[in-house]
């Protein structure tokens, strides 16, 4: 046993570089499992500051300061921020809690619904069936009415953490945009000055990361705003809230979009019935999430390393269940660290320089 962990440990660990660069990853591993939560708002401010950080590029294109270019960049960040914070959210929220206080009549509408299956299909559908489903569909509806309240009653740390944001954020970000160079440089300065395999991957997995974040951030807002629109012209109920579910379910690839469609279908169907209106509407959601899937995700991710749909929703399972809502935001960029890493890594008679690299 001794023997073959030597022989792993002579492999995979003869570099001194291999080494420390396990070191880090276990220590960010750690930081981010003991005190992701605590880090959160410079986690966010990070992102946005990936996000922005393509518009600064834009304004240097056509020769603007570096000063001007971060302050324009950062007062555009300023202005959809306030307009998310105080537009988009409150209207999401308002037609959230709309839906809450609607849920026992569409309850009960279902229930009316679900009646008519045993005469239309008796071999497939059977009374008591419809009587189980009914049961467990009350049982529902009351423990969201019970996690409403006692969400109501809890809201006061919430609201902090909010207020939090609002503030902390968009110092962050400005700071991170202002001093991005400092803050590198300082970080290196912790790096011996020879390392080339780490050079290597972080080069990779900066390219990746931008990559991967301004994309999303873009995807998402062209799905949501796009969904938003034919949701209000087909009268839809709900539009907001729906179509602010659509856009954050492209951030879990394949899970997102079946979990997503079940409340539109539900909603639409409870609406229109089985109208003319419900399949035209299903007909353009469906054409809006295939534009995203065959013409919007290749675009946007292009340059990202292509990994497996077994291994995209694997990441998100793992990481989703580590970091919550972070984790499944960034199981691609970690996964496809996890491959960058796995293919660069040096082992024995194989230096960090001779590695090969996708």
């Amino acid at each position: 046993m001794f023997t073959i962990f030597k022989g792993w440990i002579d492999r995979f660990l003869s570099e001194e570089e291999a080494v420390l660069l396990a070191m880090i990853l276990v220590s960010f591993f750690v930081v981010i499992l003991t005190m992701g939560q605590i880090l959160a708002p410079l986690l966010t401010g990070i992102v946005l500051a990936y996000v922005m950080q393509g518009m600064i590029k834009l304004f240097r294109r056509y020769h603007v300061p570096n000063g001007l270019a971060v302050l324009g960049t950062f007062l555009l960040f300023l202005g959809g921020f306030m307009g998310l914070l105080f537009f988009v959210i409150p209207q999401v929220w308002r037609q959230l809690r709309r839906l809450f206080s609607e849920l026992p009549d569409m309850a009960k509408q279902t229930g009316e619904m679900l009646k008519d299956l045993p005469e239309k299909y008796p071999s497939f559908v059977s009374e008591a069936q419809i009587n189980s489903w009914g049961e467990m569909l009350n049982s529902e509806v009351g423990d969201i009415g019970q996690w409403l309240l006692s969400f109501s009653l809890s809201q006061l740390p919430v609201l902090v953490a909010v207020a939090l944001y609002m503030v902390l954020v968009p110092i962050l970000v400005l700071f991170i945009l202002k001093d991005k160079d400092e803050i590198l440089d300082w970080c290196k300065s912790f790096l011996p000055s020879d390392r080339p395999l780490i050079n290597k991957i972080a080069i990779e997995m900066d390219i990746q990361i931008a990559n991967y974040v301004r994309g999303k951030v873009i995807e998402i807002i062209i799905v949501g705003v796009t969904t938003y629109i034919f949701f209000k012209i087909f009268g839809l109920n709900y539009a907001a809230l729906l179509a602010f579910l659509v856009g954050l379910s492209v951030i879990v690839p394949y899970v997102g979009f079946v979990v997503v469609t079940v409340p539109v279908v539900i909603i639409a169907y409870l609406q229109f019935g089985w109208s003319d209106t419900f399949v035209y509407l299903l007909a353009w959601y469906s054409i809006i999430q295939a534009l995203d899937g065959f013409v919007l995700v290749p675009l946007l991710f292009s340059d990202a390393v292509n990994l497996h749909p077994l291994a995209i929703i694997t990441a998100v399972l793992v990481f989703g269940s580590w970091w919550g809502l972070w984790g499944v935001f960034f199981a691609i960029p970690l996964a496809t660290l996890i491959k960058v890493i796995l293919t660069l890594w040096p082992r024995e008679g194989v230096y960090p320089h001779d590695a090969p690299a996708e």
